[in-house]
């Protein structure tokens, strides 16, 4: 089967190779899964860097990609839920990633099924970024009533955060470009600030909870308007000893991210809130919690760009270097 790898870690040049490989046997927990498309994110490109090997050290070489939807091959002799014919998608489990392939091995857990209004392209867009905004708004333990400020909120986060943020029953607050706020408004949100004319931080305050998509400065500004109490989560700042911690990592990892991550910590009890920083994690169930919230709104994810697989590296570019107004995809077939 075909299959595009890692085979060293480089911090200037991103280029996996394409290779050829054994189609893998499935233990009993696990499903084979022929893939139809991917989604491609700057986590393929930080993996590629070896920005996140303290977290998770791959060994080379190493398939690709983190997340898929296909159709199920074969079933292992433990599974249940699923059968042959089935159409799923994950995220992948993060000592297992491997999408940009054919077919890949995935345990059942990892897995949902896919709405059936979305098209494979369409449906390849959702697990990593769904999963992120829950995983996010269960850390945060966000109750129906409370509001949340999600920073940036115009992107593919932003398009996803926003309804399954409004089916939790919060009230949902964003900021971009104003020639996004028509649409953004559509997906639920109940206010918008336009950031041409106006600073967020001069505008609101007792926020409860804050997803940050931005990072940088962008960070200690969102804590400036929460309430004593709040907690924010981030996508884009710091890991530290808490994430460490919840991941299970080693111990002395959990010092290293620890020190690291010591200023947002000191900066969350300087303005009285909380500060936590996320690593999307593999979760079937999430998964199909997501899929129900999105088939009950017949959402469509935006996608940006399609490439076929043998385009790998030039979808890898994209990601990495072009502007984009949704999702990038590789393709196993046309669609």
């Amino acid at each position: 089967m075909k299959a595009a790898q890692h085979t060293a870690y480089n911090k200037k040049a991103i280029a996996l190779t394409l290779t050829d490989s054994d189609i893998p046997e499935i233990s009993p927990n696990q499903v084979l899964v022929k893939v139809s498309a991917a989604g491609v994110n700057p986590l393929d490109n930080m993996i590629s860097r070896g920005d996140v090997k303290m977290i998770v050290p791959y060994e080379m070489p190493q398939t690709a990609g983190n997340e898929l939807v296909g159709q199920v091959e074969e079933v292992g002799s433990a599974v249940q839920g699923f059968v042959r014919g089935d159409r799923v998608f994950a995220r992948l489990p993060l000592d297992a990633i491997g999408a940009f392939a054919e077919y890949v091995a995935v345990d059942s857990a990892a897995l949902a099924h896919v709405p059936a209004y979305l098209t494979d392209v369409e449906a390849a867009a959702v697990p990593l970024t769904g999963l992120t905004i829950m995983q996010a708004l269960d850390l945060m333990e966000a109750k129906a009533g409370q509001t949340l400020f999600i920073s940036g909120g115009t992107g593919g986060v932003g398009g996803m955060a926003i309804p399954l943020a409004k089916a939790k029953g919060l009230r949902v607050i964003t900021n971009g470009n104003g020639s996004h706020e028509e649409r953004v408004l559509a997906l639920g949100a109940d206010q918008f600030i336009d950031y041409q004319t106006e600073d967020y931080s001069q505008v609101l305050s007792e926020v409860d909870l804050v997803l940050d998509t931005l990072g940088g400065e962008e960070t200690e500004k969102q804590m400036t308007i929460l309430k004593k109490g709040g907690h924010l989560v981030s996508l884009r700042a710091m890991p530290n000893g808490a994430f460490a911690k919840r991941m299970k990592l080693p111990k002395w990892k959990q010092i290293l991210f620890g020190l690291a991550g010591r200023s947002f910590d000191q900066m969350a009890k300087k303005y009285g809130v909380r500060y936590d920083f996320i690593f999307v994690e593999s979760n079937g169930a999430q998964l199909q919690e997501v899929a129900d919230i999105l088939e009950s709104l017949k959402l469509k994810p935006s996608i940006d760009s399609v490439y076929p697989f043998e385009e790998v590296n030039a979808a890898l570019d994209k990601v990495a270097n072009g502007r984009s107004s949704g999702k990038t995809v590789l393709t196993m077939k046309g669609e």
